[in-house]
């Protein structure tokens, strides 16, 4: 597939034609659903935690005689009716939340949110994207410059140039990350994909399954 090339000032600068492998793929919503969800689950920080009535201070004896005092029977302190007592279903930090999915199937599903991202106009390629230092105000400019309009947009950067990682960070619902470190969650989470020749190189060497 052929894709224009902008410049860093927002004209149409050439051409390329995309991998097919990579770009060209069709869209499986349930396989790029189900790589989401496992993505999203292992991303989890699991702090949440409350203490049941075995880990709760005091319980060794019991309150009062089980008969003949007229009060209700109760055999612990430790009791979730009682303040200070355990929590009933409170969230536990021992619970697992992490899947594993096949390399391939992840790959796969990166294939299809890439290639839906060019069907539908949403990848803006440029030529090169370097600046001499990391300043938010020169990416923005060029950001503004490009067909993106006020979108959401990921800046995906082929991890030499640390100046463009730094700079864009700043700016307004605009996320950054390198080629290589790609997920099917960084993609969807942003509209438009903006990418530099090298990054695509840098996706094509590192995702390939011809490899």
């Amino acid at each position: 597939m052929k894709i224009d090339i902008y410049n860093q000032k927002g004209e149409i600068a050439g051409s390329t034609v995309l991998s097919k492998e990579i770009f060209e793929v069709p869209m499986n919503t349930d396989l790029v659903h189900q790589v989401l969800i496992s993505q999203r689950a292992n991303q989890r920080q699991v702090s949440a935690h409350t203490k049941d009535r075995s880990d709760v201070r005091g319980g060794g004896k019991k309150p009062w005689r089980q008969k003949g005092t007229g009060k209700a029977r109760v055999g612990s302190i430790r009791s979730p009716l009682w303040r200070g007592g355990g929590v009933t279903g409170g969230p536990r930090n021992e619970k697992v939340y992490e899947r594993t999915i096949p390399t391939k199937m992840r790959r796969k599903a990166l294939f299809m949110v890439l290639s839906q991202k060019v069907r539908d106009n949403l990848l803006v390629v440029l030529d090169k994207m370097e600046i001499e230092k990391p300043k938010t105000k020169v990416i923005a400019q060029i950001i503004k410059k490009l067909p993106v309009g006020v979108a959401s947009k990921l800046v995906i950067n082929n991890g030499k140039d640390k100046n463009v990682f730094l700079s864009a960070r700043n700016i307004a619902k605009t996320g950054v990350s390198d080629a290589r470190n790609l997920s099917v969650s960084d993609l969807l989470n942003y509209k438009y994909l903006l990418i530099s020749k090298d990054g695509i190189k840098e996706i094509e060497d590192t995702f390939s399954m011809k490899k």
